[in-house]
């Protein structure tokens, strides 16, 4: 590990010195890559030097406690020398996590796809509250949002929402949130106080470029519509909403968001790349040692990574076995709590797996 440490820092350190070389400086495009480079190693590098520096601390005070006989000044050296080993075990421990190779999708703007389960016009109301919940999380993240299409129910919810988020790192912090998500709460149409139960579908996937999917337009159908979007009259119309299916797969994209057809055709076929990207990237999945389970199950009741109970005002994920009764501050925004769990279980079972491979 600290073989790899060394040769971080020295990289680090090399593109410094690249960046303040006059001959790159006018290279706009070699200083930008080089910054983010740099940018993405700093952190790295930082837990890595106070590493060695309280490692040449612990080296000596270990030396006075072997060396010196006053009993006061060995009760300081130990107390240093359990200090220091305690903190140079978090940094090595934290060093390790951020040794582990970064998923490549991770700083990738995202397109977030729910749809109602089972439970009827409640679960389109829950797939609205999600709606709402994660793009007030990226409002806190202040990354932008951008409404691809929805299919209302008619009482304040979705059948399917489909949208995008755009900003760094986004798609390292939603990942966590494919699934089934299950509420049990009263409805509002609930006349006996009975407790529903209801589910909705989440499905994560990171925006792919046109050159890492390729697609022939001969296995397009492209077809437009009138939008019933923002627009009216002038949008139903014009016919600017676009509906895109791709023959090969039978995918069906529609997007109505945008005045322009044009600006409709190009997000709906960045929601198409996605999919396939999806799709290929599961089939190879499966096709390694253990299969995994597609993003999102059936909708069934039975199946949840996460439960919203309003009763007891709380928030259960089952995937890690984390209880918050923040019912509230959760369909309100606040995500980091679980995600942050999430993401540090992911790292523990990659380390572990690292560990076990060597």
């Amino acid at each position: 590990m600290l073989e790899k440490l060394k040769a971080v820092e020295e990289r680090y350190e090399e593109l410094t010195r690249l960046m303040a070389d006059p001959q790159v400086a006018h290279d706009y495009e070699r200083v930008a890559e080089y910054a983010k480079e740099r940018a993405d190693l700093e952190d790295i590098v930082g837990v890595y030097r106070e590493y060695k520096v309280k490692a040449e601390e612990l080296e000596g005070a270990e030396t006075l406690l072997a060396e010196d006989t006053d009993p006061e000044l060995q009760a300081l050296a130990e107390s240093e020398v359990d200090g220091l080993q305690t903190r140079l075990e978090e940094l090595e421990e934290r060093l390790q996590r951020m040794l582990l190779p970064k998923d490549p999708r991770d700083d990738r703007d995202v397109i977030i796809e729910i749809r109602a389960g089972a439970g009827g016009d409640e679960a389109g109301i829950f797939a609205a509250d999600l709606y709402r919940m994660y793009t007030r999380y990226a409002e806190r993240q202040r990354w932008k949002t951008e409404l691809l299409s929805g299919s209302a129910t008619g009482v304040g919810g979705y059948k399917e929402v489909i949208f995008g988020i755009q900003g760094q790192g986004a798609f390292s912090r939603f990942k966590y949130e494919s699934g089934v998500h299950r509420v049990q709460r009263v409805p509002t149409t609930e006349s006996s106080g009975r407790i529903h139960t209801s589910t909705a579908t989440v499905a994560v996937l990171p925006e792919v470029d046109a050159v890492e999917v390729e697609i022939d337009p001969k296995d397009l159908e492209i077809a437009t519509y009138g939008s019933s979007g923002p627009g009216g009259q002038h949008m139903q119309k014009n016919a600017t909403a676009i509906r895109i299916t791709h023959k090969p797969t039978g995918m069906v994209v529609s997007c109505e968001s945008e005045r322009s057809q044009t600006q409709n055709r190009v997000r709906a076929m960045a929601v198409l790349r996605a999919r396939l990207y999806e799709q290929e990237r599961q089939k190879q999945e499966a096709e390694v040692a253990e299969a995994r389970r597609s993003q999102v199950g059936t909708g069934e009741r039975s199946e949840k990574i996460r439960t919203y109970n309003f009763p007891q005002n709380r928030v259960t994920d089952h995937r890690i076995g984390l209880t918050l009764h923040q019912l509230s501050s959760t369909l309100d925004g606040d995500l980091d709590p679980f995600i942050n769990e999430l993401s540090a279980q992911e790292q523990a079972e990659r380390l572990q797996a690292l560990g076990e491979g060597e």
